[in-house]
């Protein structure tokens, strides 16, 4: 029990440590929308590998609570996609593993080898972002 505490408490302090591995995903618990779902992370003790948020990478998407009607419109249809996405392999790893916001893992997401992110912005369901001012969702459509 102690020596899981300890990697734990190693891995929740230390972002260098998560940048130095991989990590392949066991169960997708859920997705909240394009760019954020739940994970039970294979060989990592409960407490940070157990329906853990992953926050992808690169990328920014149309929030589920957006601030407009079509805002919402397209968060549902990105989040349908990554939804598909995840779903549509056999592996899915996370790489280059930080830890961001609101306890989330931030992550490279690869889908038998397949770049979540490239996917979501080829398919128009999100654009480039890292860090900064993010542009808004309402005037598209």
């Amino acid at each position: 029990m102690f020596r899981y505490l300890s990697f734990s408490l190693a891995l929740l302090a230390t972002t260098p440590v998560f940048a130095q591995i991989n990590a392949t995903v066991d169960n997708i618990n859920s997705v909240y929308d394009a760019d954020t779902f739940r994970v039970d992370i294979a060989g990592w003790p409960d407490i940070v590998g157990k329906n853990i948020p992953v926050r992808v990478n690169g990328v920014d998407a149309a929030e589920i609570r957006g601030k407009c009607l079509s805002e919402k419109e397209q968060a549902k249809a990105a989040r349908d996609y990554t939804k598909a996405f995840l779903q549509s392999g056999s592996t899915i790893e996370l790489r280059n593993i930080q830890r961001g916001k609101y306890f989330r893992l931030l992550a490279d997401v690869y889908v038998d080898g397949a770049s979540l992110s490239e996917a979501l912005i080829a398919s128009g369901h999100a654009r480039s972002y890292h860090g900064g001012t993010r542009e808004g969702w309402c005037a598209l459509n």
